[in-house]
Order: C-alpha cells, then structure tokens, then sequence
C-alpha cells in the first residue's frame, strides 16, 4: 500500500497542475457518473424481478382461490410458453402423499418445510424445458404448499439490456467526464496560466511594467484566481517603482558625483605637478582638494544610508526623544557657532518615549538642524520645540501615555517657496535659492524616510512670520512592526 502510494506521489510531483486538475476533475465526475448508473442498474434489475414476484403472487391468489380442497396434483403446465399461465402443482408434506404422475416443478426439502408451516413463503430461480422460470412456493393450507412458475428470460433479457445500455451511458459519462475536466482545468486555470506567463516574461525582459489581463467585474466577486491575479499585479506595481526608484537614484547619484569627482581629479593632478606651484596654490589645491573628498564623502554616506530603505530595523529600544533633541541642538551648537539654537521642551514630553533606534533618530534631527541653519542669516535663531497632544483617551501627554508627540524645526531664513513645497523631500532636490549653498540635496529625503521608519511623519511648510517650519509627528503607537529603516 505505501508503494502505491509512493507511487502516486511520486506521478503527481512529474505532472503539471493544468493535467493533476483535469483529472482529478474527471475522476470525480466520471465516478459520480459511474455511481448513477450503477444505481439504475439495480433499481431497474429490482423493479424487473418485483414485477415478476407481483405477476407470481397474484397467479397464486387466483390457483387458491380456484383449487380449494384439492389434493397434491399439478394444476398447471403450460409455462413454457411466454403467453401461457402460470404452472402450478400442490405438493403434501409427507412426500407418501405425492400422486402418481411426476411433478411439473422441482420438489426439494424447502417446498416440504413450507408446506409443514416449517418455513415461510419464499421465491427462488429454477430451470425447466431450457428456460429459466421464477417460482413461487408459499402455504396451501392442511399440510400442502403451493408452487407457482413464470418464465423468467423475458426479465433477464431487459436487465441484460439495461445493463447494456447503461454501460454504454456510463461510458459515455466518462468521456464526458474527461472533456469537462480538461476544460474546466483550462478555465480555471487561465488566470494562472497568464500569472506564468506574465512572470516568465517580466524574467526575460526584467520589465516590470507587464500586467496580467483581470475580467471584469466588481472586486468584492471576484474568484480566488482573479484576487491572486490582481495581488501580483500589485506586487509588480510595486516593483516598478522600486526599480524606476532605484534608477532614478543611480542616475542621481552620478549626476551629483560627476562634479565633485572632476574636481577632485582637476586638483589632485595640479598637486602632482606641486613643483611648480607656488605655496600659495599649493595650500588652495589642498584645501580643495580636502573639501571635495569631504564633500563626496558626505555624499557617499548620505546615498548609502538612503540605499538601505529595504534592510529591517535593528533592535529597537524605548527612546526619550526629549533626550535626542537636547543632544543633537548641543551638537549643531558646535557646527553651527554663529546660529543660536533653541530648545523648548513642553510639559508631559520631557519623558515621553517611542521604540526606536536612538543613532537614527539623531540623524534625522541633525538633518533638520543642518538645514534649517544652513539657511538663517548670522545671528537669527534655530527654535526647536517639542510638545505632547492628546490623540484620544484619558491620560494623554503623560509618560507612556496615548498620545501623541510634535517635534517642530523653524527658521528665520526664506522660507520654502510656494511651488518647492511638494518637492522639498524629493532625492537630489534643491531650490533656486539653494544652488549656491554646500550640501547634496539628500538630507531632507533622508529624514523623512528615518522618520516613515519610526512610524513618524515629517511634513514642510513655511512659519508664521517667515523662515521655513519643519514638524515632526509621532503618532499614540510606535512603528508597525513589519517597519523598515530607511
């Protein structure tokens, strides 16, 4: 038996699920097929024989009726023919009692012991003049039973018909069954099939923009094969924009890099030629030469750190953001000597916390901090707040409380421009206004992606009275925990 089963594994594993389904489908169906007709078969065969045991009973009820008080003798002969009567014969008990002329239908012990009330009436199949009769033996009454016969071919004959015919039905069903099957494997199996195809072809071409074919409909009605369907439509919308994203973050990138990379070539062959600089312009090639590496390492890291989008947060930790706050103002402090900065810390958020990585967190705070200096004029102040809201429920505020935290980054510098405002999280992105300034245009995407990866969100606007306002919202729940840094 586990050879067998072994067996059929081992078949379904070589086979292809379009032919598994089909015949599995067909299995079913052709045995459902084969049942029905089986069960014909039986309740014709019954109807045939009751039909014939009713013909016997009544035949018997008339020869009783008809042949009250007579002794062992044959009543009737004439069976043998398909319109003839019924034969039959009175046989005694004790077979001393029998008459001189021979029985007609076969005396055995049985017919005695019904005729004694030994036995009940009973009906069973006989042979005589070459053809099958049915009998029927039941009590005569003073010791005596009655048999009764009828042919029984013309019966066998329509059970052999039936069976025939039923057979060739079930065949039939079969055949049946096994188109049915194979087209019910190629519908329903289509959606799969364009699934497969569409997947095979996205692996030849490494095209994401291919999509699968949905039938019409709402999608509350759709089949599991068609939501399976629509899902891998989704993924690989998905994964088109991480490749288009990808792409357009690698072209970025040796934008951004051409420039620095010249420079940094130009004064690296001016100092090979040193001798015939003066100190003087050796010094300035020096020092540019140190900026640019400067420069396209910062950018390095920068474009490393935003190529990490898809790696899993490290162990997280319940971080006091009030905490974060006063380190990273302490050191923009030090960067950023000319530019005051300062820090209001509000009341129920000095000990307010969020899981999270607290270096990553420091880095989007210090990303804000760079930016919002970058931009304020000598003297003018950074002003960082952070302040607690009630997102619902009693308590809120307090530590480890449900609500919510706000931390805000304003400057007094001028301000986001109307039209830059969508684009100012963008990679590489800079304003008219900033074209001029050091940087590379990836801290601010940098930060909001840290922050989506804490379950924050970062948005940009400009402050009431001037400069650019930067808020930083932490919602009543920490990151979801399928969260991915950034």
């Amino acid at each position: 038996m586990s050879g067998v089963r072994r067996l059929g594994a081992r078949w379904r594993r070589r086979r292809p699920l379009r032919t598994r389904l089909a015949v599995a489908a067909s299995a079913a169906v052709a045995l459902v097929a084969v049942g029905v007709c089986a069960a014909a078969f039986f309740v014709i065969r019954y109807e045939l024989l009751h039909q014939l045991d009713l013909s016997l009973t009544q035949s018997a009820t008339r020869v009783i009726q008809e042949n009250r008080g007579e002794g062992p003798q044959t009543v009737a002969g004439e069976c043998r023919y398909l319109s003839a009567p019924a034969c039959a014969q009175i046989v005694p008990a004790d077979p001393a009692a029998d008459p001189d002329a021979a029985y007609l239908l076969p005396v055995a012990t049985p017919v005695r012991e019904v005729a004694a009330g030994q036995r009940a009436p009973y009906y069973s199949n006989v042979s005589r003049f070459g053809q099958p009769l049915r009998m029927l033996t039941t009590p005569f009454g003073d010791g005596r039973a009655l048999q009764v016969a009828l042919r029984a071919d013309p019966v066998e004959k329509g059970v052999r018909q039936a069976a025939v015919l039923l057979a060739a039905v079930g065949g039939a069903g079969v055949l049946l069954a096994g188109l049915l099957g194979y087209a019910v494997s190629r519908t329903g199996l289509a959606p799969v099939a364009r699934l497969t195809s569409t997947a095979e072809r996205i692996a030849a071409t490494r095209d994401p923009r291919h999509r699968i074919e949905l039938p019409p409909g709402p999608p509350g009605r759709q089949d599991e094969v068609t939501r399976l369907a629509a899902s891998f439509n989704t993924m690989l919308g998905e994964l088109e924009q991480s490749v288009s994203s990808q792409r357009r973050l690698v072209a970025d990138a040796s934008h951004e890099l051409r420039t620095p990379l010249t420079a940094l070539r130009t004064n690296a062959e001016l100092l090979a030629r040193g001798d015939r600089l003066t100190p003087a312009q050796r010094e300035r090639a020096s020092g540019a030469l140190g900026r640019g590496i400067r420069e396209v390492t910062g950018l390095v890291n920068d474009l490393i750190e935003l190529a990490r989008d898809e790696e899993p947060l490290p162990l997280l930790e319940e971080v006091r953001i009030a905490e974060v706050a006063e380190h990273t103002v302490a050191v923009a402090r030090t960067h950023w000597p000319q530019t005051p900065f300062l820090l209001e810390v509000g009341a129920g958020a000095a000990e307010a916390v969020r899981p999270g990585v607290p270096a990553r967190l420091a880095r989007l705070l210090t990303n804000l901090l760079d930016n919002a200096a970058k931009f304020s004029p000598p003297g003018t102040p950074v002003e960082v707040a952070l302040s607690a809201y009630r997102s619902g429920g009693e308590g809120s505020g307090g530590p480890g409380s449900s609500g919510g935290l706000e931390l805000t980054v304003r400057d007094h510098g001028p301000g986001i421009p109307a039209e830059d405002v969508p684009y100012v999280f963008d990679r590489f992105y800079r304003a008219e206004a900033a074209r001029a300034l050091p940087g590379s245009g990836l801290g601010l995407a940098m930060a909001r992606q840290i922050a989506r990866a804490h379950g924050a969100e970062l948005t940009a606007g400009a402050a009431p009275g001037g400069g650019a306002l930067f808020t930083l919202t932490f919602g009543a729940q920490g990151p979801p925990g399928g969260s991915h840094a950034s």
